[in-house]
């Protein structure tokens, strides 16, 4: 039986994910980065700051539930075991 190889690696302390594991996380993480970089200065010109702010959240939900999916089952962490 193999482990499965998670894209993004439990945080040692604390509760959810912390750096990228895989190559395919950090694609994930550097889409993530563009896009809200990227679309924050045209959204906040042309739509507004309420259209801005919706549009993070949007890109934030999608990438907790790929780490959800992708990532070491979350949990709460004191260090190690």
């Amino acid at each position: 039986m193999t482990t499965p190889k998670y894209w993004f690696s439990a945080k040692r302390y604390g509760w959810g994910w912390g750096l990228p594991a895989t190559w395919q996380g950090w694609a994930v993480l550097i889409v993530y980065i563009v896009l809200v970089l990227g679309g924050i200065p045209v959204l906040q010109v042309s739509k507004g700051s309420l259209a801005c702010l919706a549009y993070t959240a949007i890109l934030t939900i999608a990438l907790v539930a790929i780490c959800w999916a992708k990532g070491e089952p979350p949990r709460w962490r004191w260090g190690k075991e």
